[in-house]
């Protein structure tokens, strides 16, 4: 499994809500408790996005076919313009109605609300709650708004999701949850792709010969007994030359990486299980509890001392348990 793929499962990144809107300006909705990533796409006609954490961000215009990947903020707008005043607050998966007379709430189709008039703005709205340091991870690509053009690719997963939104048969939150998926893998291509984005080094080292394949190895079994000398033999390298590019590409030498991934599963096992901490030990790759406890303490206490959500960033010194 590749290394976004892994982050995306391992994040949890599906069982997302799909909702469809079509209304007429003025319209305007605010989000008072935002999930950890949103994926907003407008169909037909134009958008406006503010982050209401960030007085000083300006609005951003959709135009048709864009998509807008959210995150890192706990409130923001959605509406046809940016001074168009909230008509409806969402907060706590409810819906507050601020201003009744002009905020059309009518059911059209599953999953999809408004007045579907004439001139109408057609949005769609994904939300994911992902989980953990490994989430953080995936959202570490992203910043707060990140704002994809139309595209060919992205438009035809984009029309296949809007049509299915408006079904409901049999299997159809795991066809949404699969498109929803789609388009946002399409969509943080897209983003890392431009010239002016810069991507985690990781992300960059995918297309690195051989450190991408190493990668993919490190993720595909984090709890191997790996060493710096068979990863360069899998990948047809020499040790030298493989450490020195792998630490070129990525930042940091390959075993420094595999202590933060596996510190990273393990934070979250121990937050999200009842596992032992013996039994967490093992499934990242170290054979006793002591040495994972003391590894995890310098990674948390790196984490700290640097102002990281996460740990695992100074895994240098952890050995290969």
């Amino acid at each position: 499994m590749d290394v976004l793929s892994d982050l995306l499962h391992r994040a949890r990144a599906r069982n997302a809500q799909v909702r469809q809107l079509i209304q007429r300006p003025p319209w305007s909705m605010a989000f008072a408790d935002a999930p950890s990533l949103t994926v907003v796409a407008t169909l037909g006609g134009h958008a406006s996005v503010r982050l209401d954490d960030d007085p000083q961000a300006a609005p951003v215009r959709l135009a048709a076919g864009d998509i807008a990947l959210i995150s890192s903020t706990s409130r923001y707008t959605i509406a046809d313009a940016p001074d168009t005043p909230p008509q409806v607050v969402i907060r706590g998966g409810r819906k507050h109605v601020i201003d009744s007379g002009t905020a059309a709430r009518q059911n059209l189709a599953p999953r999809t609300y408004g007045d579907g008039l004439p001139g109408a703005t057609t949005l769609l709205r994904g939300a994911y709650e992902l989980r953990g340091d490994v989430g953080e991870r995936l959202l570490d690509i992203l910043p707060p708004l990140a704002v994809v053009p139309a595209g060919p690719r992205t438009r035809a997963a984009l029309d296949l999701l809007a049509t299915e939104a408006a079904h409901d048969e049999p299997g159809q939150d795991a066809v949404l949850n699969r498109l929803l998926g789609l388009v946002l893998v399409l969509a943080l291509r897209a983003w890392c792709a431009r010239p002016q984005t810069q991507p985690p080094s990781w992300y960059r080292a995918l297309a690195t010969p051989a450190v991408g394949d190493a990668l993919r190895l490190l993720h595909e079994d984090p709890a191997h007994r790996w060493t710096v000398a068979e990863l360069a033999a899998r990948v047809g390298q020499s040790r030298a030359t493989f450490a020195a590019r792998f630490t070129g590409a990525v930042g940091e030498p390959p075993l420094t990486y595999l202590t933060g991934w596996r510190m990273a599963l393990a934070a979250d096992l121990l937050r999200d299980t009842k596992e032992t901490v013996a039994a967490v030990a093992r499934e990242v790759g170290y054979a006793d509890a002591f040495a994972f406890s003391v590894a995890f303490k310098r990674a948390a206490g790196s984490a700290r001392r640097t102002g990281g959500d996460r740990c695992g960033r100074d895994g240098g010194s952890v050995r290969n348990e």
